[in-house]
């Protein structure tokens, strides 16, 4: 089926470098004489057709822009066979002959619904937990990860100044790859993940341990995922006495924002012309993804049945190097 239509979304949370890969993938249909269709607020909009052209001058200027300039939007309604037959009818009643879903997991799972309904659906991974299968990266993550690095060091200084434990919890759901990796670059203490369990006990008495050998601070990087809070870590190693008076910082949503890193601007840039040149080639129920330094496509239906996990020797390395 030829593609002379295509539309575009982005769904579930933002990330940087959605902007930089809509900006690629809208400029790769129009080189090819295709015509773009911007959907706004994701699937919830799709349902209710909030749509628009887009041309190359609608996506200037966003190259550096974090977030989404589509916006995004949950939709629990796509979720139920009447939202996916509703969101297929505005895609045929407005001529477009292709789709693609930029965003995380449930975003992919969606973007495979559509492509089993029989309607050309590719998949574009974006997510600053970096929890999805078939990609060494999601969009966002490399920033993310920078903006966490920027915070912590500035903590440091406080930290240390002062003589405290600063716990620091990062975003991630029920995946720690955030916490990990910034635990790594950060110097990090302790690193919390949901997978690998970690003893409270545990955390006082390397604290403590840390106060004893001379340290003038100390630093705990927690996912909100683990099994207990970065508060009830606190009140804990109050509770023991381990040497350093201890601070909470929840960064949250701190980390989703910003300005694209030079990684997530040309990895978005390489994912959105591959994911429009792929769709205008006959492909769907796939999405893009990294594959050491190549752009690959990977089957949406393995996508989300498959689980993406941490390295762990990241845990060990990071113990070893706090000492």
């Amino acid at each position: 089926m030829k593609i002379n239509k295509m539309g575009i979304l982005t769904s579930g949370g933002d990330a940087p470098g959605i902007n930089p890969c809509i900006r690629a993938a809208v400029r790769t249909a129009l080189y090819h004489d295709v015509e773009v269709i911007g959907i706004q607020e994701g699937f919830d909009g799709l349902i209710r057709g909030e749509m628009s052209s887009l041309h190359a001058r609608d996506v200037g200027g966003i190259l550096q822009r974090g977030g989404t300039f589509l916006h995004t939007a949950r939709c629990p309604e796509f979720l139920e066979r009447k939202g996916q037959r509703q969101a297929l009818r505005e895609l045929n009643e407005s001529s477009i002959d292709g789709l693609l879903v930029i965003g995380g997991d449930g975003s992919m799972r969606g973007a495979h619904v559509l492509a089993e309904l029989g309607f050309p659906t590719i998949g574009i991974p974006a997510s600053i937990d970096n929890d999805i299968w078939g990609t060494d990266m999601s969009l966002g993550v490399d920033t993310a990860l920078n903006t966490i690095m920027e915070a912590v060091d500035k903590l440091r200084d406080t930290a240390s100044s002062h003589e405290r434990a600063f716990l620091v919890e990062t975003m991630g759901r029920n995946c720690g790859y955030l916490a990990l990796i910034s635990g790594v670059i950060c110097g990090a203490e302790i690193i919390i993940i949901p997978e690998k369990e970690t003893p409270i006990e545990r955390i006082a008495e390397d604290i403590e341990q840390s106060y004893e050998r001379g340290k003038t601070h100390a630093i705990i990087i927690m996912a909100e995922g683990a099994s207990y809070t970065c508060q009830d870590v606190a009140n804990f190693l109050e509770e023991k006495d381990v040497g350093f008076e201890t601070r909470v910082t929840i960064l949250g949503h701190v980390a989703r924002g910003g300005v694209p890193s030079a990684f997530d601007r040309i990895l978005a840039t390489r994912m959105g012309v591959k994911a429009a040149e792929a769709l205008l080639q006959g492909e769907t129920d796939v999405m893009t993804g990294l594959r050491g330094r190549e752009i690959v496509l990977r089957p949406l239906e393995k996508v989300i049945s498959e689980s993406r996990e941490v390295n762990l020797d990241f845990l060990e390395m990071a113990r070893i190097l706090s000492r």
